[in-house]
């Protein structure tokens, strides 16, 4: 029976690209009387369709322009599409760039509300989420201390069990499974193979290593549409075999 956490249905999205600029309000009048528009249009995904189960762990893959990163943000809200729906059925939390909203003058306690309000909870959805944000992190020591004084290795622990801590019902990853040191890592790897059946997951991503490891469906972008999607062994030698073919 199913049970959707996403519906994506007939999805379209372009960008403008500028072709010339006017010199002047003259210039732009005489341009917009003959037609002249100033820009081209760029599509970038071309009637993207599909559904994630409930408690699916679903990889999005493709090469570098293929449209993945774009379809992320419209997943994320970030932009809309030109045509088409995004059903989201739950609390989405997207994890796009570490760090994002961070404030270096804060300390680790107030940017950890600071980041948590910024996804959508209140100060006592973050009360109860805090204790646990820390001891993944593994800052106890440090969390009154201003954030500009953390290492960078330090900031992407913060910002990575803030993200996967704040109890989404679907979480959104791009590219952030390698962050800290191999300790680190290694726990980050046990929590996403936790998850399976418990959270629905969407990681975008280059690493057809992820795809396999963790993964129960993978969906392959190329060219604004969707080139291959099902099993994840099917999928990461489609995408392999897509950088074969560019090499020859």
């Amino acid at each position: 029976m199913s049970n959707p956490a996403i519906q994506v249905t007939n999805l379209y999205k372009s960008f403008r690209l500028p072709t010339e600029r006017a010199s002047g309000l003259k210039q732009a009048i005489l341009n917009w009387f003959k037609g002249i528009k100033g820009y081209t249009e760029q599509p970038v995904l071309r009637g993207i369709s599909f559904e994630i189960q409930r408690g699916e762990f679903v990889g999005i893959v493709g090469r570098n322009g293929s449209g993945k990163s774009t379809l992320l943000k419209l997943l994320a809200g970030i932009y809309y599409p030109d045509q088409g729906t995004i059903t989201v059925h739950g609390n989405l939390v997207p994890f796009i760039e570490l760090g994002v909203g961070f404030n270096p003058e804060l300390t680790g306690r107030e940017n950890v509300y600071l980041n948590g309000a910024l996804l959508g909870f209140s100060n006592k959805q973050m009360d109860a989420m805090y204790d646990e944000i820390v001891r993944f992190a593994e800052l106890e020591p440090f969390m009154d201390a201003k954030l500009k004084n953390y290492s960078s290795g330090m900031q992407v622990r913060l910002a990575f069990s803030i993200a996967i801590r704040a109890k989404g019902d679907i979480l959104i990853l791009d590219e952030v499974l390698a962050v800290g040191d191999a300790a680190f890592q290694q726990k980050c790897n046990q929590y996403f193979a936790s998850l399976h059946g418990k959270q629905t997951v969407i990681l975008v991503t280059h690493s057809m290593e992820n795809v396999r490891r963790f993964c129960g469906r993978a969906i392959l972008i190329e060219d604004g549409k969707i080139a291959t999607s099902g099993d994840p062994e099917t999928v990461a030698k489609a995408y392999e075999n897509l950088w074969k073919q560019e090499e020859n």
